[in-house]
């Protein structure tokens, strides 16, 4: 048999919706926890998004099992009412007091399961803006990272939703502390974690440095950067490479392995600092130096010297990354619409566990509904006629 996963005996409600709350409840699942993801009864909509968000259901709802409930009516509600006192957590990033109005706030399931853990992912925190709606691009622009990513002028959003699956990261900490403080107390407890702090906390280091020198932080782009040669370049083949030099020795690899001794012996490029002083001759030489070499040569060469670079990737190259398929990068999964492939595993190695698929993203809407309605004792007649009248789903 294989070994079992770390939070195999944690029991997960979630009513979540987009992609911070799902994340983190992805992050539980992968990790081993039963988790019971409620969906309206129409299905969760982000079932039937289209663009850039036909991705977020599929990817984020694997290893959960999927129930359909109108949680506003009474016989809904009779029925979290029933899984909540077999749960050790519960999950939600609804807008801010749509829980309380829909009778499942904290105070009213601490009086079902007063050992429950209510995490709750918001927008904010406590304070001046906790009532406003929130969402990744949204704190993306207030929180700096906007600023930060584009040029001057030119706030851009950062190519991933950063924010919500951090944000859901910072959940699933607040939830596995919160788990360890209730062997201790026995009881469980109230964890927020929030879009906006989250950004704060990813600019904290641009914050330090704005303390620092008492001025305006420049955006990424146009950043001085603390090593004189750390950038992309374009290749002979009309690709993309980054290479980063961060130290001497690095340097000397450089020249060795590109032959370049001339930039070696120098005097002017002795140390990093120098070579941040002479770089308005320095990177146009570096530049042109690489544009007479292919993308793979310049692979090859860093490899020999062991300095680090990267070619430029698209997310669709990365399906064959030698890397990420030698065994621990990607797992195999299929889509509620059939479609088979290869999804990022969660990036952990953890002991003997293998954070194994254990379920597919649900195809069907509600599709475990009646194996967790059963366990709670309803009967056959009782889900037909809570499927005839739509309470449930499945």
């Amino acid at each position: 048999m294989p070994p079992s996963l770390p939070l195999s005996d944690i029991k997960v409600i979630e009513f979540t919706h987009a992609v911070m709350g799902p994340s983190c409840g992805l992050i539980l699942a992968d990790l081993g926890a039963n988790v019971i993801r409620i969906e309206p009864v129409n299905g969760d909509p982000t079932r039937k998004l289209k663009g850039f968000g036909v991705g977020y259901y599929p990817f984020y709802n694997r290893n959960k099992k999927s129930i359909a409930v109108n949680i506003k009516s009474p016989e809904g509600k009779e029925i979290i009412e029933k899984l909540i006192p077999k749960m050790d957590v519960l999950v939600e990033n609804f807008g801010p007091g749509t829980m309380d109005r829909l009778g499942y706030g904290y105070n009213a399931v601490q009086k079902i399961n007063s050992r429950l853990i209510y995490a709750s992912l918001k927008g904010f925190l406590t304070g001046p803006y906790e009532n406003r709606h929130a969402m990744d691009e949204v704190v993306q622009m207030m929180g700096g990272l906007a600023y930060m990513t584009g040029p001057s002028g030119r706030p851009t959003r950062a190519g991933a939703s950063v924010i919500d699956v951090t944000g859901g990261l910072f959940g699933v900490i607040g939830i596995l502390t919160a788990v360890h403080d209730r062997e201790k107390t026995g009881k469980g407890c109230f964890v927020k974690s929030a879009l906006f702090e989250t950004c704060a906390f990813l600019m904290g280091q641009h914050m330090a440095y704005s303390a620092l020198i008492e001025g305006e932080v420049p955006p990424m782009p146009e950043r001085i950067s603390a090593w004189a040669v750390y950038q992309i370049f374009d290749t002979q083949d009309s690709q993309q490479i980054f290479v980063g030099i961060i130290s001497e020795k690095h340097w000397a690899q450089f020249c060795n392995v590109f032959n370049r001794n001339d930039l070696l012996e120098d005097f002017r490029l002795k140390t990093n600092n120098n070579r941040i002083e002479e770089r308005e001759w320095l990177l146009p030489e570096i530049e042109s130096m690489m544009k007479k070499l292919s993308k793979d040569d310049i692979i090859h060469k860093c490899k020999i010297g062991g300095i680090p670079y990267a070619p430029i990737a698209k997310p669709e190259e990365l399906f064959d990354d030698p890397q990420l398929n030698s065994g621990n990068g990607l797992i195999d999964t299929v889509f509620p619409d059939g479609t088979q492939t290869k999804m990022p595993r969660i990036p952990l190695e953890y002991g003997d566990s293998n954070f194994e698929l254990r379920h597919h993203p649900p195809k069907n809407i509600g599709m475990h509904g009646k194996e967790i309605l059963m366990d709670l004792d309803y009967t056959e007649s009782d889900l037909s006629l809570l499927k005839e009248q739509k309470i449930i789903n499945y």
